[in-house]
């Protein structure tokens, strides 16, 4: 989702499991990803876990 040199704005909230950035770099980004928008406010309560799975080394 957020891969590619223009989403560096981007962090991970690592208790809140999920992406977080400013409002104004979720609004621009959501402008050319429309679909991406429904991450905005959405946790990822298994990321660790799929990522010890799935992740690459």
């Amino acid at each position: 989702m957020l891969s590619g040199k223009y989403n560096s704005s981007f962090g991970w909230d690592k208790y809140r499991q999920m992406v977080v950035a400013e409002d104004a770099v979720w609004n621009s980004y959501i402008r050319s990803h429309k679909v991406e928008g429904q991450f905005r406010h959405r946790s990822f309560p298994y990321y660790d876990q799929l990522t010890s799975i799935y992740a690459k080394d």
